[in-house]
């Protein structure tokens, strides 16, 4: 009986050095802190630089000739009416396709408010149709007025 509580014994002791052992390697120090850096000392700080106006942004035009947009109402009467098919990309597509977003809105809300286009336009309407056939977007807060 004896035996078995030394055995008893050394095993625990076994156990709880080994326990020991792994919980004490784990522990890895911080490392050292950067030494500081003294901060120079101003007796008279010098007033902050005064900062430039914003540029503003610049009124967008159209590049193009508003009458040659009147090519667009063939386009805009196909995407309408809903043709077979898909429509081929027309000149319409060709006069704004250099155009960045902006442009293109602006050119096409020019030949709609001119009444080139046709009468009776929605203009929000006929303005993304157009714009997205041609591979453009509206841009945000773009409002044809």
């Amino acid at each position: 009986m004896a035996s078995k509580a030394l055995a008893s014994a050394a095993l625990l002791l076994s156990l709880n050095l080994l326990f020991l052992t792994l919980v004490s390697s784990t522990y890895v120090p911080c490392p050292p802190l950067p030494p500081k850096t003294p901060k120079p000392h101003h007796k008279h700080p010098s007033p902050p630089l005064p900062l430039p106006p914003p540029p503003s942004a610049p009124a967008a035009t159209c590049p193009k000739d508003t009458v040659k947009l009147g090519v667009c109402a063939n386009l805009l009467n196909d995407l309408v009416h809903l043709v077979v098919g898909t429509p081929a990309k027309s000149p319409c597509c060709a006069l704004i396709g250099g155009l960045v977003d902006l442009e293109a809105a602006v050119c096409l809300c020019t030949a709609i408010k001119a009444n080139v286009l046709g009468n009776n336009l929605n203009v929000p309407v006929s303005l993304s149709l157009l714009l997205n056939y041609c591979g453009k977007n509206v841009p945000s807060g773009f409002q044809c007025a």
